[in-house]
């Protein structure tokens, strides 16, 4: 693949050919686009003290969808050609039937640029990506003589969209990503731990090869799976506990956030469902969904349907005010999109979906929330989780966890998990913290089948009555 800028309407057919394809699809249909795709993606992974793993991988293509109602065709392909462009229209038509719909208004139109358009991928050459590498499993082994496995991951990818409606409107968005991340397994009277750390964003590679950053994950990995060392079997039963600041609010992102995006409302399955303008969390909490943060890796200066991302309020001081929409469910449900339209690849069509999901702040100090527990655990990090959104219920397995008694931080814990739903656990909520922080960039969203780059958020947050499973006997 080449790496000039990706001009489809240049290289592979006119704007006006496509266009005029793109209207014979949409003709009587509510709405509709094409989205002109291409993507490239580097891994490398060092892993036991040697390159493991190292891929490049190149795709494009687009995807043409025509709306009528609740209904919505589409069709793929690979194939960047006018012949190509005439078989997937002729599949998206079958959607529109006999017509009679009206073109929705056209996005608004926006020049904000959130992030850079330089690659990520050639900006920092491959043998300085691997010394770097090799750099950061030879420090992870110097700092504790009890390492006895590094394995440390750069992931870089550059995907270029480019959006033609119906109406003639077009729009670009070059959008970079990278990380890295830093895993290492400690050994100590035969008991092995392991811990993680990592982060990236919109930038590119210039910061995350920096030894400042790399030694920083490095370190914190070390540090977690050091603590783990030390965890003893995690008690059972119905406590309180806080949440720590950041990361933790993947809880958030999963067991509330799924259910206030726009599609399982507007179908009755989440829920939230019917209860817009009611109290659904403890007074205080507020709730946004923003995807507008320079940088950030769940943001985007536009989504996939070409609207704008916008900084969304859902819950305000505990009343639930707005959902996450894409074009299509915003006009079935009577209201403005909110720039949530997202899609994993050409070969998809958009949902809604989140952006950064956080909770904002409060002004208690985080000592103080701790300080309350009479009997409970402090969850710092999380791993895994499984949530059903129809009714919020959720079980979180916790990565890093300590005990707290009579305010007490004592030892960490190992087997945690959190278990309850997430209306119940936002009313439940009894505190938060003044230290509201971003996650380091790290989070992947699945929703049926599509998988797309997110952030999360929140104070440190004293939660009373969550059910704990635990593993001591």
């Amino acid at each position: 693949m080449s790496h000039d800028p990706f001009r489809p309407f240049s290289t592979d057919f006119s704007q006006e050919t496509a266009l005029s394809i793109l209207r014979e699809a949409t003709a009587g249909a509510d709405d509709g686009e094409l989205f002109l795709e291409r993507r490239r993606s580097e891994a490398l992974v060092f892993d036991d003290g040697r390159l493991k793993t190292a891929s490049f991988d190149a795709s494009e293509g687009f995807g043409l969808r025509a709306v009528k109602g609740e209904v919505s065709g589409y069709a793929h392909s690979t194939e960047l050609s006018e012949a190509a462009l005439r078989r997937a229209s002729e599949t998206a038509r079958l959607a529109v039937g006999d017509g009679g719909g009206t073109l929705a208004d056209a996005p608004q139109a926006t020049n904000r640029k959130l992030y850079t358009d330089e690659d990520p991928i050639a900006g920092v050459s491959f043998p300085v990506k691997i010394e770097t590498l090799r750099e950061i499993d030879a420090y992870a082994r110097d700092l504790d003589l009890r390492v006895v496995q590094v394995s440390a991951t750069l992931a870089a990818s550059l995907q270029e969209v480019e959006i033609l409606r119906p109406d003639g409107i077009s729009v670009r968005d070059v959008r970079p990503m990278t990380r890295l991340n830093v895993s290492v397994i400690v050994e100590e009277n035969g008991r092995r731990e392991s811990g993680s750390a990592g982060g990236g964003g919109r930038v590119g590679l210039d910061g995350l090869i920096d030894p400042a950053d790399w030694q920083a994950k490095a370190r914190e990995a070390l540090r977690i799976a050091v603590v783990n060392l030390g965890a003893e079997p995690a008690p059972a039963g119905v406590m309180d506990v806080v949440l720590g600041p950041g990361w933790p609010g993947i809880l958030l992102h999963e067991a509330v956030g799924h259910g206030l995006e726009g599609d399982f409302n507007r179908k009755g399955s989440s829920a939230f469902a019917g209860l817009m303008g009611q109290q659904v969390a403890a007074k205080g909490v507020t709730v946004l969904d923003d995807g507008t943060i320079p940088d950030r890796r769940g943001s985007i200066s536009v989504d996939d349907e070409g609207t704008p991302s916008g900084k969304n309020v859902l819950i305000e001081d505990g009343v639930l005010v707005g959902f996450m929409q894409d074009r299509q469910n915003a006009r079935l449900m009577g209201v403005a999109p909110t720039g949530n339209g997202r899609r994993q690849s050409y070969a998809h069509a958009p949902m809604p979906r989140m952006t950064n999901t956080y909770m904002l702040g409060g002004d208690a100090d985080p000592a103080d929330l701790v300080a309350d527990l009479k009997d409970g655990i402090y969850a710092v990090g999380f791993g895994g989780g499984q949530v059903d959104i129809t009714n919020g219920k959720f079980v979180f397995s916790c990565t890093e966890a300590y005990r707290v008694q009579n305010g007490k931080v004592g030892a960490p814990v190992k087997g945690a998990t959190l278990i309850g739903d997430g209306a119940t656990a936002l009313k439940q909520i009894r505190g938060l913290g003044n230290d509201m922080a971003l996650d380091p960039g790290m989070g992947n969203c699945g929703k049926q089948g599509q998988w797309v780059p997110v952030g999360v958020g929140q104070p440190s947050v004293l939660i009373g009555g969550l059910t704990v499973g635990g593993s001591a006997a």
